[in-house]
């Protein structure tokens, strides 16, 4: 499996994102594995050992952990971690300040406005996917029609990405909410099945038992809590991150609109001022 894994990586077939899947995957199929034949030693070691007071057998933390989950809370909360990651992998690549703000990009499109090579600084900005290339091509659109109409429309842009940006941003605090709340129904659960064997009558339950219910149903709570913990960092996290970004964005997409506004008055300024002397100078 890891083999396949290395050779899909270098092939560079597959994206980023697509090989933390492989990998989590390729992590599932060994724990699973492995789970499978400790739980097909464990009768063997159960059949050389018959006397009624054999000694408990030591389990690790994490099998615990395994057998805890079940086949409900288990699944769930593994397709919720999967989604965690690939959330925070997602925001990871697209929330970074040279994506959003490329410093090529503000060093191109200043030569070419010096340059007075308008049409070519506007087409820069139209390719360009970044949010500063989106929010400069919606302010340039709107230039003819003022500087204040034009910072207008790229506000409106940055508010426009930054919202959409937000969406994804709000899945992490979900994850965060619903952790706690997914292991607290776990917990529940497993405290009601122990209750039920302590109230049944007619029997002494054995307080061995009731504790490991116990220590299993707390195990979800644990899980549940270990998903949320993350989930919230990472909200707060990003959501101040685009913050900063819309905040940068903001300004330098304004400074270049001004010194853009500027120099195209400047340009068409510069043929009429022959043209003005050349007119005043049969007055004289």
């Amino acid at each position: 499996m890891l083999t396949l894994i290395k050779g899909i990586f270098m092939s560079g077939t597959l994206s980023r994102f697509s090989v933390i899947l492989l990998v989590l995957v390729a992590f599932l199929f060994s724990t699973n594995s492995s789970y499978a034949f400790q739980e097909g030693a464990a009768p063997a070691a159960e059949k050389k050992d018959d006397g009624e007071n054999k000694p408990a057998q030591n389990t690790s933390l994490f099998m615990h952990i395994l057998k805890s989950a079940g086949w409900v809370f288990g699944p769930l909360i593994m397709a919720i971690s999967i989604a965690l990651i690939a959330l925070v992998c997602l925001l990871a690549m697209e929330l970074r300040m040279v994506t959003s703000i490329p410093p090529n990009f503000v060093e191109e499109f200043t030569d070419l406005v010096n340059k007075k090579q308008f049409k070519q600084a506007f087409d820069i900005a139209k390719e360009d996917g970044s949010f500063l290339g989106r929010v400069m091509s919606q302010g340039m659109s709107r230039l003819q029609y003022g500087i204040e109409d034009a910072r207008e429309s790229a506000y409106n842009m940055v508010d426009s990405i930054k919202a959409s940006k937000e969406v994804s941003i709000t899945y992490l605090s979900t994850i965060g909410t619903l952790g706690p709340l997914i292991g607290l129904v776990g917990t529940v659960f497993g405290m009601i099945l122990s209750f039920m064997e302590l109230g049944r009558p007619g029997s002494t339950p054995r307080p061995d038992k009731l504790a490991d219910g116990i220590s299993h149903a707390l195990v979800v709570t644990l899980l549940g809590i270990g998903l949320s913990v993350p989930a919230i960092f990472f909200h707060a996290f990003y959501r101040n991150r685009l913050i900063k970004i819309s905040m940068d964005t903001s300004l330098i997409a304004d400074d270049l609109l001004t010194q853009m506004y500027h120099s195209t008055k400047k340009a068409a300024g510069q043929p009429a001022a022959p043209t003005a002397a050349g007119a005043g100078a049969p007055a004289k």
